[in-house]
């Protein structure tokens, strides 16, 4: 379950949130005057959920692609791809 504090308590109960934030990988929504502010996450989280957006936007994009081409690999010619993308020989 995520965490909402008062902006304020960032200074005075940093270890808390920091604490929260990466035990949990669950964002700290931070709040001024009683509005949204900021959001404070952990590192972990954030790379993750970076992760998961650009494997999302990869899918997204091949979808396209398969709807504009309809152009199919077989599993030989993506191996060839990733090899000659890596350099490795296999």
């Amino acid at each position: 379950m995520s965490m909402i504090r008062p902006v304020t308590d960032l200074q005075d109960n940093f270890a808390e949130i920091s604490r929260f934030a990466r035990e949990t990988a669950q964002p700290v929504f931070l709040t001024k005057n009683g509005y949204g502010d900021i959001v404070v996450l952990s590192m972990e989280a954030y790379e993750k959920m970076r992760f998961d957006i650009e494997v999302d936007l990869k899918l997204l994009e091949a979808e396209k692609e398969d709807r504009l081409t309809g152009k199919r690999y077989t599993h030989e010619e993506v191996w060839d791809a990733v090899d000659k993308i890596i350099g490795g020989n296999r």
